[in-house]
């Protein structure tokens, strides 16, 4: 299954695009199947309908647990590094992650969670949230993970879209020098949710919490109700293993839906090669589980290989810009997999924090969220690889489960912000504006998918004809990512950025319309337009330009209490970077905003911004672009 030289690459390419089943068919065989599938795929892009695997049946965590017990129980599965360094880590063996994973799988069966149920998880990084991803799939429950820094209205809008019987959540959160109270946010989120029924509280922070006789009980009063023998349920390959809420060019976040056996097959094939993962090996993903990330490459992807996986419930800057470091060497750490956004921001803090860092432990690099610029590559590769680890600068989305452009570890030769190329299964083309495929190389365009792939979501939750809409009716029988992708004279892709209405912040996608939705909802704001524009430790930040007539004396207040109001409706990580108060928005003559323009005026451009005489009012550019160049 592991790819170990671009000879290999090339063989396993070429069989992925001739005999797509009988290849995909062999990979799968490598995982433990209750009964075997009799049909490999059957897909249609135009409904669209893709099934994987067929007739098979699974429980993920079979493969991720149990399997593992006979030769490897008292090998570590997780090791967990807490937000104060002065506090210990925990290590969970398989054995001891088994028990425990089963333990909590009875406690949300006694809590009235059975096959098909949706559960909300709004936890910390800590062990337990793991554990409780593991324990729903474990009883074929659906989870639906939400980050621990969405706002109360973020939460409600998603459980009542998956209509969540029961939440998982804990007191509270640290992350660095603060305090996130959880509990008080889920009891403000659940007055509009009248399908949960049970809300299970993990105690981490001591944080005092109110408790509802009759719904809230405590996590560690109920593991002492079960014991920790649970069967795991018998689940179809296209049954729904999770949903996972993302941003999307319109106001509503949209439930991306991922199934069982695809999902796991993709999630522990790519993982396995795109990191070369050796056995015995110490792999530190630093994102939070909240994230697709998170869900494929701190829990499925490495636990189905018998991986050792690091959570980190800390940021990379507290107590100080050498934690990373710090928790690389303390745990020997062999594949560090971070993104754009913390290489820059521990850029910024120059070499003071790397001078008592040994670093010899790491052996390969990953990069992923959004493309990687040059010069935080090179830092990256020369300051922490010390120039001996290949950086995978890896592509993929929420939506397509796993990483689908990358280097292969010690494989592919690498090029600086470059994702080189597709891995075995993955057909990407390029596309021109009228949907014709750009062959050959040296060209850009549109970047299209045009077979499936068995980790690729199967439908938006509750509205299939959105993921229509959203993915497939673009381009005919092509799933479009949003991205557009320069292919050069090797045939190496790199990603140039959304060609949609979707920002790319700190690796995180947040939707314009999400945003000017929350902004609009503040007293005495007419009208708002939101574009993103380049910033040097995110890679895109938020520029709001806003209509409010009436904003008095006080900008700056007035800023303050915009940004306040964003992250109530949605939360911090939506507050925009920039706000420009105007008395117009460039629009054409059917109310159409010219995003073009904002945007350059936004990125400081001030000198091409194209043909302005269709506008409705074309003298309202020359008061924003005089109004930008006095902020």
């Amino acid at each position: 299954m592991q790819i170990n030289s671009i000879e290999a690459y090339e063989l396993a390419y070429q069989k992925s695009v001739e005999k797509p089943e009988q290849f995909w068919g062999e990979i799968a065989q490598s995982f433990h199947w209750r009964k075997p599938w009799f049909k490999v795929l059957s897909w249609n892009f135009r409904d669209p309908e893709i099934k994987w695997f067929e007739g098979a049946k699974l429980n993920i965590t079979e493969n991720c647990l149990d399997r593992h017990l006979a030769a490897h129980a008292d090998k570590a599965a997780i090791i967990w590094e807490p937000n104060d360094p002065e506090q210990d880590s925990i290590t969970l063996t398989y054995k001891m992650l088994h028990e425990r994973v089963c333990r909590f799988a009875n406690v949300l069966k006694r809590n009235g969670a059975k096959k098909g149920d949706r559960i909300c998880i709004y936890m910390p990084m800590v062990p337990e949230l793991a554990i409780a991803v593991l324990a729903c799939a474990r009883i074929g429950a659906v989870h639906s993970v939400v980050f621990g820094g969405f706002s109360a209205k973020s939460i409600a809008d998603r459980i009542n879209d998956a209509a969540c019987k029961l939440v998982v959540t804990a007191d509270g959160a640290y992350r660095g020098n603060k305090k996130i109270e959880l509990k008080e946010v889920i009891d403000d989120a659940l007055i509009g949710c009248p399908t949960v029924e049970k809300v299970i509280v993990l105690t981490h922070t001591r944080t005092p919490v109110s408790m509802l006789k009759g719904r809230d009980v405590w996590w560690e009063d109920e593991v002492k109700h079960v014991n920790d023998v649970c069967e795991a349920e018998e689940m179809d390959a296209e049954d729904l293993l999770f949903i996972l809420y993302t941003s999307g060019s319109t106001g509503k976040p949209k439930g991306v839906v991922h199934t069982c056996g695809g999902y796991m097959v993709y999630a522990g094939y790519t993982f396995s090669n795109v990191f070369n993962y050796q056995p015995g090996e110490v792999y530190f993903c630093t994102a939070d589980i909240g994230w697709i990330t998170g869900h494929s490459y701190i829990i499925y992807g490495p636990l189905s290989q018998g991986a050792t996986s690091v959570i980190f419930e800390g940021i990379p800057t507290y107590p100080d810009a050498s934690r990373f470091w710090q928790v690389v060497d303390k745990h020997q750490v062999n594949i560090l997999y971070t993104a754009p956004t913390a290489i820059r921001s521990l850029m910024s803090y120059g070499d003071e924090p790397l001078k008592n860092a040994g670093l010899e432990s790491l052996r390969v690099l990953g990069s992923v969220g959004e493309p990687i610029n040059e010069e935080a590559w090179h830092w990256f590769d020369e300051k922490i690889g010390k120039g001996n680890c290949p950086i995978v600068d890896t592509w993929w989305q929420t939506e397509t489960g796993g990483i689908m452009i990358s280097p292969i570890a010690n494989v592919t030769k690498t090029k600086p912000s470059y994702a080189t190329l597709p891995l075995p299964g993955i057909q990407p083309c390029l596309v021109d504006e009228n949907g014709q495929e750009i062959i050959g190389n040296g060209v850009s365009g549109n970047l299209c998918i045009k077979f499936p792939w068995p980790g690729m979501l199967r439908t938006t939750y509750g509205d299939h004809e959105r993921c229509r809409q959203t993915y497939f009716s673009a381009y005919p029988d092509m799933y479009f990512t949003g991205d557009g992708c320069l292919r050069d004279e090797d045939g190496y892709y790199r990603i140039t950025g959304r060609v949609d209405d979707v920002i790319n912040v700190s690796g995180h996608r947040i939707g314009t319309a999400e945003v000017e939705n929350a902004i609009n909802m503040h007293a005495g704001v007419v009208e708002s337009a939101v574009v993103g524009f380049p910033h040097e430790v995110k890679g895109q930040g938020i520029f709001a330009f806003v209509i409010y007539p009436e904003h008095h004396a006080d900008e700056e207040l007035t800023r303050k209490d915009i940004l306040q109001t964003v992250t109530r409706m949605i939360g911090a990580i939506a507050k925009p970077d920039k706000i420009l108060f105007v008395s117009g928005l460039p629009k054409t003559r059917s109310g159409k905003i010219m995003r073009r323009i904002l945007r350059k005026i936004a990125e400081g451009d001030m000198t091409n911004l194209g043909d302005t005489s269709t506008l409705l009012d074309p003298a309202v550019v020359t008061e924003i672009i005089d109004r930008a160049q006095k902020k």
